[in-house]
């Protein structure tokens, strides 16, 4: 067998490394230039005053996504000044209004942490609550009926905190009657979504747990509407369960609180009793008539 002949390489000389090394610098300088360069800045030439105002004519005309970009550009520059302050407020909005709700919380907490002497601190709870307390279902809340109280209730208790903030804390803030009025909006909306939880157990025959539900909804929202519907339900689920005195006890106290409620007509005998039931879970939440 023939061995293949190879031909030896040729060492590299000392100035072919040296030239090597040189030509890897080069790169190496070019790569971090490049890495380490960063966007030119389109507002540097702009004072953070003049800044705000165009941010303020941006969002008023609708462009709040423009009005983000100028509005983040004067909280870094402003950084401890009460413009910068101002800046943060308004970017909350500008998130709240783009449908960015984590941030536009983010920013609000930041502000209520670090500003609390702000004079702008009872807006901010405001804000707060607003954020949390959104009536908009979109597009397939609505095709499917759905309602606040058929949700996850967890923001409305956190609308509800911050509204009560305001409330008590800034009882002569130009926000404070608004935020009192949705704070009781937000009690009738976990009050309803108590009483659809226990309208489900009922309907799957769960009828101990259809009590408890719309009991803790009688006991903890007891000025709001939903105890109607609530008192109706307890008696329906005693009336399965054979417990004939509760059963009695609840219509009593239906007859009482609401003698003309449309669910002493509906017929418990046979456990139908729907007809009210249905007329009732129908209304938007905040419905009250």
């Amino acid at each position: 067998m023939k061995l293949l002949k190879t031909t030896p390489k040729t060492p590299m000389t000392e100035s072919s490394r040296g030239l090597l090394a040189a030509f890897m610098a080069m790169c190496m300088s070019v790569m971090l230039v490049a890495c380490g360069s960063t966007p030119q800045d389109e507002f540097a030439n702009i004072a953070s005053d003049k800044l705000y105002a165009d941010a303020k004519d941006d969002a008023a005309e609708g462009n709040y996504e423009l009005a983000i970009k100028k509005l983040e550009k004067v909280e870094a520059r402003a950084s401890g000044t009460l413009l910068s302050q101002q800046a943060q407020i308004d970017l909350a909005y500008a998130y709240f209004r783009t449908g960015e709700k984590a941030q536009a919380l983010a920013k609000l907490e930041r502000f209520i942490r670090l500003h609390p002497t702000s004079p702008a601190l009872d807006y901010a709870f405001y804000l707060q609550g607003l954020v949390n307390f959104n009536e908009n279902l979109g597009l397939f809340g609505k095709l499917s009926r759905q309602d606040l109280a058929e949700r996850d209730q967890q923001a409305s208790r956190d609308a509800y905190e911050s509204f009560k903030q305001v409330v008590e804390r800034f009882p002569q803030s130009r926000y404070a009657e608004d935020a009192r009025l949705r704070m009781n909006h937000v009690v009738n909306s976990l009050a309803a979504g108590e009483v659809h939880v226990a309208r489900y157990y009922l309907r799957r025959g769960a009828y101990l747990a259809a009590a408890n539900r719309a009991q803790q909804a009688v006991k903890e929202y007891s000025q709001s509407p939903a105890v109607e519907e609530g008192l109706f339900i307890m008696a329906q689920a005693y009336d399965k369960l054979g417990l004939v005195p509760l059963r009695d006890d609840t219509l009593r106290v239906l007859r009482q609180s609401f003698p003309n409620s449309e669910f002493l007509s509906a017929e418990l005998a046979g456990g139908t009793g729907t007809a009210g039931a249905t007329n009732k879970a129908n209304k938007p939440w905040w419905q009250l008539w």
